[in-house]
């Protein structure tokens, strides 16, 4: 398909990687193009991620108590009756805002967290995966606006978080065929009061935008499909 001059590539759904057809179209391989010995060696890795994807145990309802003060942020994926958890904003009472992404393996516990005094960073498994940053502190008057995170790279129902609404003070809630294990990505920004979210970049385009306005800086949560 194409709009203004470009080629959309097709939407990858999370089913699909069940099945060793859809896991060659997420790996970008025409299995009619390579040889059986090199297909064979494709299947062996697709099964082994199957056993990997199998082992790992869904999440469940996400149970996350109240806390007086502080504020969190869901993006879900509404499917049917089924509200599945795919991030969480928190912003706590001690002024510090994190983006946390549910897993069933929790060693995983990969998140970004925006400090006090002004450091940047993004975890998993305790490790920082990118070099932490400085960036504006959260102690005075907070100016313009600061990217906390971009996340791509969704399977909600395979990672089984099921979204409590009442554990949150907002919900960005979207449709299916938005996110998925490559298609789209969900950006979370800081902003000051009254002044305008920033652009998307020429190479999305933003399906839906929501400011929460409970903190200060307020919260921007953006989702986006790549263009």
């Amino acid at each position: 398909m194409l709009t203004k001059g470009k080629a959309v590539q097709e939407f990858i759904a999370e089913d699909e990687l069940t099945t060793f057809e859809g896991w060659l179209k997420f790996q970008c391989i025409d299995a009619a193009t390579i040889t059986p010995d090199e297909l064979e060696k494709w299947r062996c890795s697709f099964n082994e991620s199957r056993l990997l994807s199998s082992a790992t145990p869904k999440v469940g309802l996400m149970k996350l108590r109240p806390v007086p003060g502080e504020h969190r942020y869901a993006v879900a994926v509404r499917e049917g009756t089924d509200l599945w958890l795919t991030l969480w904003v928190r912003h706590s009472r001690k002024g510090e805002f994190f983006v946390m992404l549910p897993r069933g393996d929790q060693a995983w516990d990969v998140h970004a967290s925006y400090h006090l005094d002004g450091t940047r960073h993004i975890k998993s498994h305790g490790h920082t995966g990118l070099p932490a940053q400085k960036i504006q502190p959260l102690t005075g008057a907070f100016r313009g606006t600061e990217n906390l995170v971009t996340f791509a790279g969704y399977g909600p129902k395979t990672v089984g978080a099921i979204c409590d609404p009442s554990a949150f003070s907002g919900i960005v809630e979207i449709a299916p065929g938005i996110l998925g294990p490559r298609d789209g990505q969900i950006t979370v920004d800081l902003l000051e009061p009254g002044c305008q979210p920033p652009a998307a970049s020429p190479y999305t385009t933003i399906v839906r935008r929501d400011v929460f306005r409970d903190t200060t800086p307020w919260v921007v949560i953006t989702i986006e499909s790549f263009s």
